[in-house]
């Protein structure tokens, strides 16, 4: 059998427990304030911070508003790549790397504060804010970026140089046949 004292019954005062103090209470009804509740580490969605985005990011975003979002037909040669050879059936070329190539029919070429393009491009848009060498038709519109070096034979149907683009060598609008 077991004898109270050792069982810690409620009613037991010997002095030996300190663990609590005694409780006190109320003064008036309902003046009591809850206990807020504990946090389980699980934030609510209003507090998170929206997530960064990379610039490179933005940009795709950007040029995914032009083309309607479609993932059809692209293209992104990444940095530290390097590709070289032709390229057909592409809307859009997006180059972070280095590409040598011919692309004798795309609808937009983006080539990036990083990417290199060499070769020849026949587009209906350029968006150079990299380094362009050879030859490019853009039927539309070309815009070289400010840091933008477009070098050859360029022939576009309206341009866009921002303070700091360059562009050097042949240079002829295209006719409105």
């Amino acid at each position: 059998m077991s004898d109270d004292k050792d069982a810690g019954a409620p009613g037991d005062n010997d002095g030996d427990d300190l663990s609590a103090p005694p409780l006190k209470p109320f003064s008036r009804k309902g003046s009591h304030a809850p206990k807020p509740p504990t946090s389980s580490g699980i934030q609510p969605d209003a507090h998170r911070r929206p997530p960064e985005i990379p610039a490179a990011a933005r940009r795709l975003d950007r040029a995914r508003s032009i083309d309607g979002g479609s993932d059809q037909k692209r293209l992104i040669v990444g940095r530290d790549i390097s590709l070289t050879g032709e390229i057909t059936s592409c809307d859009r070329l997006v180059v972070e790397g280095q590409v040598e190539v011919t692309l004798p029919s795309a609808r937009l070429i983006e080539v990036s504060p990083t990417g290199v393009f060499k070769g020849n491009a026949d587009v209906e848009e350029a968006d150079i804010s990299g380094r362009f060498e050879g030859e490019l038709i853009a039927r539309g519109r070309l815009v070289v970026r400010a840091g933008g070096r477009v070098q050859g034979t360029i022939r576009y149907g309206r341009i866009v140089i921002e303070q700091g683009g360059e562009i050097s060598g042949d240079m002829q609008t295209l006719d409105d046949d």
